[in-house]
This record gives C-alpha cells, sequence and structure tokens, in this order.
C-alpha cells in the first residue's frame, strides 16, 4: 500500500477523533431542542424585546398580579419568530437588570482628572450634557465648506445609537442629530 504523508496525516486525525468520541456516545443524530415555559398562574405574562443587542429576540416576562409588580421571571418567548424560546447568555440574565440590588440608581458623575464618582441629580447631569453639546456644536459648526457650498454640519460631534431602540425611536433620534447638524451618526445594529 502506497499511503502518502498527508493522507497518512488525515487518516491518523480521523481515527484518533473516532476513538475519542466514540466511546464518550458522541451520536450524530439530529435532535431538536425546545424551550419549556414556565406556567405561573398567580403572575402577569407580558412580551418584550431584549434590549442587549441588535437581535431583538423575544421574551416573556412574569410579574406579580398583586403586590410590587415587579418582575418574578424572564425567559425566552418560544413563539418569537427570531429566537424562538432561545436565549444567549446575557438574555437569559436579563432579570437582573432589573432586579439587581447593585444596580445604580442615580447618576454618576466623575469630574476630569477625578478619581471619584459622585451621585448627581438627573436635573444637574441633562443641564450639563445639553450645555456640553451645545457648546461643542456652537465650536465646530460650519455653515460653508471650503469650495463655498452650504453644508449646515458640526464635525465635532458624533452618535452611536442603541440597540434597544426600536424604528420609530431611532427615526426621532436620527431626526434630532440631523437638525443638530451632526453628520456621523451610527447605529449600533449596523457596527
Amino acid at each position: 500500500m502506497n499511503v502518502l504523508r498527508r493522507q497518512f496525516l488525515k487518516l491518523a486525525g480521523v481515527a484518533a477523533a473516532a476513538t475519542a468520541f466514540g466511546g464518550l456516545g458522541f451520536d450524530l443524530k439530529p435532535t431538536t431542542a425546545h424551550a419549556q415555559l414556565l406556567k405561573l398562574s398567580w403572575a402577569k405574562q407580558t412580551t418584550s424585546v431584549c434590549c442587549y443587542c441588535s437581535v431583538g429576540c423575544g421574551l416573556l416576562v412574569h410579574t406579580a398580579k398583586e403586590g410590587s409588580g415587579r418582575a418574578i421571571n424572564v425567559e425566552g418567548d418560544p413563539d418569537h419568530p427570531i429566537n424562538e424560546g432561545s436565549l444567549c447568555a446575557k438574555g437569559a440574565s436579563i432579570w437582573q437588570l432589573g432586579e439587581n440590588d447593585k444596580r445604580v440608581l442615580t447618576p454618576m458623575y466623575r469630574a476630569a482628572y477625578s478619581d471619584k464618582w459622585e451621585p448627581k441629580s438627573w436635573e444637574w447631569m441633562l443641564e450639563t450634557i445639553a450645555k456640553r453639546v451645545k457648546d461643542v456644536r456652537d465650536q465646530t459648526f460650519e455653515t460653508k465648506n471650503a469650495k463655498g457650498q452650504i453644508v449646515n454640519r458640526t464635525m465635532g460631534l458624533a452618535s452611536v445609537g442603541s440597540a434597544a431602540l426600536d424604528n420609530e425611536e431611532c427615526w426621532i433620534y436620527q431626526s434630532m442629530l440631523r437638525a443638530l447638524g451632526l453628520v456621523f451618526i451610527e447605529h449600533q445594529a449596523r457596527i
């Protein structure tokens, strides 16, 4: 038998894999995974969409009918056409996003060159952000380009949108950014 070196290595690799996985009960027959719904008769079930990435996996959120109305269970929606009940690791742990005792509930601000975060009010934070956006826009706004064409733009601001926004929210957000004169508008779903 005349076996080349490359053929010998291929045969040795196949034999090693078959030996390794053969003893473990490795089976190549197709299987079907099914999501198992938790039936909570005492909870209200609401559909939602996962906020972590741009896939848009469907969720079933169970909230207490009586009392606090807080989320008690979150799982994949088996009737959703995108994920059919399955969730990634982030989606499977999404319940902790709202029900977490370590969650930051107030805006935190770290001043330039500071090593400490300090809590601020929402009013202070929104006013500070608006003032800084206006200052940068005023400093970098161009009405005409080098050729003398009217451009009405600012090159000093950019935006990267969120996958948690739906189409309507993206439209109004982009409209606001264009009204400010932004050119660099991107969305997380496209990155």
